[in-house]
C-alpha cells in the first residue's frame, strides 16, 4: 500500500494550508511517510503479485467443485453405501499401482469416497493420486493427482503453489515471504499516516486529480487495514525463516501441535507419524477401524491411514477445516480392533488452536463461501491499493515523469526519546522477521550513502 505527500497547493483549490501540528508526532510523521512510500515502491510489485493470486486462490474452491463434479459427487444416491474394504478393493482392481496411503471414505450421500495412492509413476512424490470411488456401487468415477490435507486437486494444487512458490519451490518462498513481512508495516504506516491528517483533507467527494486518488488510496485501505494485518501475520507463520522463529517459540512455549500416536501403548510424544503402506487391509480391516472411530464420536469427514508398519496402528482422523473445526483423532491397533490412544481437538494448546484457526481462516476454509468471498475482497482491495499508489507517484511528477521521492533527513528530526526505542524495537523484529530487518538494514545503508554522495556533490558546487 504506498501513498505519497500532502497534495502541493497547485493540485488543490488555493486556500492556505492549515498550520503544522505540534507535539511529538510533528516530527515523526515525515519519517512514517518516507517509509510508506519507498516500502510501497519497492515492495507493491510482490505485494500485487501475492493478491492476484490470492485472489484466485480463494475463488478456486468454488471453481474445483464445478470442474471435477463428475469425480467428486455420485450420478444418483444409494439406499445403502458398501463397506469401506469393498470401495477400496474397487479402486486398486483399476489402480493397482502403488500403495494405499490413506482413505477418505465419502462424507456427504452424494460424495464419493477417496482413496489416495501414494508413489504412483508420474505423480508428485509429495502429492497422491486420489482414486474416486462411488460408495453405493462401487464404480470408479475418475482420478486426479491430490495435495494436502485440504484435499486440493489439480486447479488448486496449481494456484495454491503459484501463491506460494511462483513453482520455483523453496526459493520461491521468499517472495511470499517477504511481501507478508512488509504487508503489516506498509498498512501500519498507512493507518498512521491517515489518522493524522487532518479531516478535512481525508474527504473524496468534492476532490479531483491527486488528492482525490489520495482519498479513495487512503478510505480503502483504512477499511481494509484489520485484513491485511490479518493474512501478514497467518502468513508468516508457516514461511520460512519468521516461520521457524515463530515454530521455536511455540516449542519453548510447549504451544506445539500434538498428534495421536500410532505406537504401542500410545502417548502424545510423537509428532507427525509416518503415514504409508503398501496395503489398508491389516488385521481387523478397515471396516472394524473405522467402526471403532466411530464409536469414539468422529464423525464425518475422517480420513483412515493404514499402519506404517508391522508396530504401527491404523490412524483415524477427523479432516473438517469448516466451522465448526473437527480434528480428534484415535490410533486402533489393527491385531485386537481396541483404541490406544486418543486426541481431543479440546485438549490442544491455545496457540495450536490460534495457529490451526488462522492458517484455516487465511485459506479460506474456516467459514467456507463467506470466508473466500472476504479474502477475495481484501486481495481485491490490495489491487487497487497498489495501483493508486503508482498512480499517486505518476501524478507527483505532474504527469510526464516518475514523482520525486520524499526529502532524507526526516529521522534527524526525531527525538532521541523517540527514534533510540523505535530502532531497539524494529533491530527485534528485524531479528525474528529478517526478511523484513534485512532489506530495511539495507534500504538504509544505501540512503544513507547516497545522501552522503549528494552532499559532497552540493558541497563542490
Amino acid at each position: 500500500m504506498t501513498s505519497a505527500p500532502p497534495t502541493t497547493t497547485d493540485e488543490a483549490p488555493k486556500a492556505a494550508d492549515p498550520p503544522p501540528r505540534t507535539g511529538s508526532w510533528a516530527p515523526l510523521r515525515p519519517l512514517v511517510l518516507r517509509l510508506h512510500f519507498y516500502a510501497g515502491v519497492f515492495v507493491a510489485p510482490f505485494l500485487l503479485v501475492a493478491a492476484v493470486t490470492g485472489f484466485l486462490y480463494a475463488a478456486s474452491f468454488q471453481a474445483e467443485k464445478l470442474l471435477y463434479a463428475d469425480e467428486m459427487t455420485v450420478s444418483a444416491v444409494g439406499d445403502a453405501k458398501l463397506p469401506i474394504s469393498e470401495q477400496v478393493t474397487a479402486a486398486r482392481e483399476a489402480h493397482p499401482e502403488g500403495a494405499v496411503a490413506a482413505v477418505r471414505p465419502s462424507p456427504a450421500d452424494d460424495a464419493t469416497t477417496r482413496v489416495l495412492l501414494s508413489g504412483v509413476k508420474g505423480v508428485n512424490p509429495d502429492h497422491t493420486l486420489a482414486v474416486f470411488v462411488d460408495p453405493y456401487t462401487g464404480k470408479v468415477e475418475g482420478s486426479l493427482e491430490q495435495y494436502g490435507s485440504t484435499g486440493a486437486l489439480p486447479l488448486r494444487t496449481w494456484i495454491s503453489e503459484l501463491h506460494r512458490n511462483l513453482h520455483l519451490g523453496e526459493t520461491g518462498r521468499l517472495y511470499s515471504e517477504f511481501a507478508a513481512s512488509w504487508l503489516w508495516v506498509i498498512a501500519g504506516a498507512g493507518l498512521v499516516l491517515w489518522f493524522t491528517r487532518r479531516r478535512a483533507r481525508r474527504k473524496v467527494r468534492g476532490t479531483e486529480g491527486r488528492r482525490r486518488t489520495l482519498g479513495l488510496h487512503g478510505t480503502v485501505g483504512v477499511w481494509a487495514a484489520l485484513g491485511f494485518f490479518f493474512l501478514s501475520v497467518t502468513g508468516l507463520t508457516w514461511s520460512t525463516y519468521a516461520g521457524a522463529s515463530i515454530d521455536d517459540l511455540r516449542t519453548s512455549l510447549n504451544q506445539t501441535t500434538p498428534s495421536v500416536s500410532a505406537t504401542a501403548g500410545g502417548d502424545h510424544s510423537g509428532h507427525g507419524a509416518s503415514a504409508s503402506a503398501g496395503d489398508a487391509e491389516h488385521g481387523v480391516g478397515l471396516d472394524k477401524v473405522l467402526a471403532a472411530a466411530r464409536a469414539e464420536g468422529l464423525g464425518d469427514p475422517v480420513e483412515i491411514v493404514p499402519p506404517a508398519d508391522a508396530s504401527s496402528a491404523y490412524v483415524v482422523k477427523q479432516i473438517q477445516r469448516s466451522w465448526p473445526e473437527k480434528q480428534d483423532a484415535v490410533a486402533i491397533d489393527p491385531t485386537t480392533g481396541e483404541v490406544t490412544d486418543a486426541l481431543r481437538f479440546d485438549d490442544f494448546p491455545v496457540l495450536a488452536k490460534l495457529t490451526r484457526w488462522g492458517i484455516d481462516l487465511h485459506t479460506g476454509t474456516l467459514f467456507g463461501l463467506v470466508n473466500q468471498i472476504v479474502l477475495m475482497l481484501v486481495a481485491l482491495s490490495l489491487i487497487l491499493l497498489i495501483v493508486w499508489g503508482y498512480r499517486m507517484w505518476w501524478m507527483r511528477g505532474r504527469g510526464n515523469a516518475f514523482g520525486r521521492p520524499i526529502p532524507r533527513g526526516a529521522w534527524q528530526k526525531v527525538p532521541p526519546q523517540i527514534l533510540l526505542p523505535g530502532v531497539a524495537v524494529i533491530a527485534a523484529l528485524g531479528y525474528f522477521v529478517p526478511l523484513l530487518g534485512i532489506p530495511l538494514a539495507a534500504f538504509v545503508v544505501a540512503d544513507v550513502v547516497l545522501g552522503e554522495i549528494a552532499h559532497r556533490r552540493t558541497s563542490r558546487v
